[in-house]
């Protein structure tokens, strides 16, 4: 069955359909990753978003039950060149035309992604539509035209009720913005116990518990859609130590001072060249965002640039300079995408330890 990509500048592409029989919108943004096509799709910063894959051959090794970044994604579709019918991997379980067909995304196959992607990077991301080729089209791009994009992306992702996630070791409380399991699964391996709460929890809930250290999570969307998350980022600060990943870097500059803004096509893949400033380190990591800190908006006295993105400049870190705090714009735990910055997750482990060691000193001085 032919399935038509339309996209608000009255650019159509034809190809053939899988996944999902329905119609959606969603904004049109391309990725880079050569594999990982299960934990992209399932990654809930792709709330609203039809995510084309640059790589040309997709679903040629299934999915399986290990590589979920979260139960239910949020996708509206995806876009590829080839859609591999028949998966090929000892630990597929379906393929991916059975996986979108039960999670209700729809998807497009012979598409010129090359094209797009030359397209999205010129003009920008922009709106799209996934439709039927029998539709009506000048109704279809009507619709596109007058669609206005949802602004609470992170309330239609985020839990909605604390849960936990027993460990023996240090009390990590996790702001779910839209969180991936990878971040779990690497707080988890250190031993960490973790108490999953909700983008609105506000500050005295977190301090209540008594944390060690608190997780900012990824997430989608416009950072500045979420104010409460910002100042609850202020009341905690200074109080607790705290590690923000994506989203959770972008509310922490917020919260401090900063500004931020949206990228023109942003930046999605694993394969992005970042560098750490003091050690001249480079790492190559996996990102997924559309929104980026504006460095010059940064006090110098409030936060540290510790990283940059290689390719564009733009800031991929910051430190707070008084307070337990630090950031990243990428994702260290790397789910897809290479482990060159798994180290963080340690580095938070030992400014916990380093937290509580000075609390206790100060203590016993009393």
């Amino acid at each position: 069955m032919k399935r038509l990509l339309i996209l608000e500048d009255g650019t159509v592409f034809e190809g053939k359909a899988f996944g999902a029989d329905i119609d959606v919108v969603g904004e049109v943004v391309f990725t880079t990753s050569m594999t990982g096509y299960q934990e992209t799709i399932t990654d809930q910063s792709f709330n609203g978003q039809i995510i084309t894959f640059t790589y040309p051959m997709v679903g040629n090794y299934g999915v399986n039950r290990d590589d979920y970044e979260s139960i239910s994604p949020t996708c509206k579709g995806v876009i590829v060149k080839e859609h591999a019918r028949l998966a090929s991997n000892w630990r597929n379980q379906m393929t991916l035309d059975e996986f979108l067909k039960r999670k209700g995304i729809p998807g497009i196959s012979g598409v010129d992604t090359r094209k797009l992607t030359r397209k999205l990077r010129s003009v920008g991301t922009m709106k799209g539509s996934l439709i039927d080729a029998g539709d009506d089209l000048t109704h279809a791009f009507d619709q596109l035209k007058a669609t206005v994009m949802p602004r609470n992306q992170v309330e239609q992702v985020s839990t909605t009720k604390p849960y936990p996630s027993p460990g023996i070791g240090r009390n990590v409380v996790v702001i779910d913005f839209g969180l991936k399991h990878s971040i779990l699964r690497e707080l988890s391996k250190r031993q960490c116990n973790l108490t999953v709460l909700p983008y609105n929890t506000d500050a005295e809930t977190i301090l209540d518990l008594h944390p060690d250290g608190v997780m900012l999570t990824n997430g989608p969307g416009d950072p500045k859609d979420v104010p409460e998350a910002i100042e609850m980022i202020k009341e905690i600060q200074g109080k607790v130590p705290i590690f923000g990943i994506c989203l959770g870097h972008q509310l922490f500059s917020l919260a401090n001072g900063a500004d931020t803004y949206k990228m023109k096509f942003g930046h999605r893949g694993l394969n992005h060249p970042v560098r750490e400033i003091a050690t001249g380190r480079i790492d190559f990591t996996s990102q997924n965002h559309g929104y980026a800190v504006d460095e010059k908006t940064i006090d110098p006295d409030v936060l540290m640039v510790t990283h940059v993105e290689v390719n564009d400049g733009t800031v991929e870190g910051v430190r707070h300079r008084n307070y337990p705090a630090f950031t990243v714009q990428y994702h260290p735990d790397a789910a897809p995408g290479p482990h060159d910055a798994i180290h963080l997750f340690d580095e938070f482990m030992e400014l916990m330890d380093a937290w509580k060691e000075q609390a206790k000193c100060q203590n016993e001085q009393i």
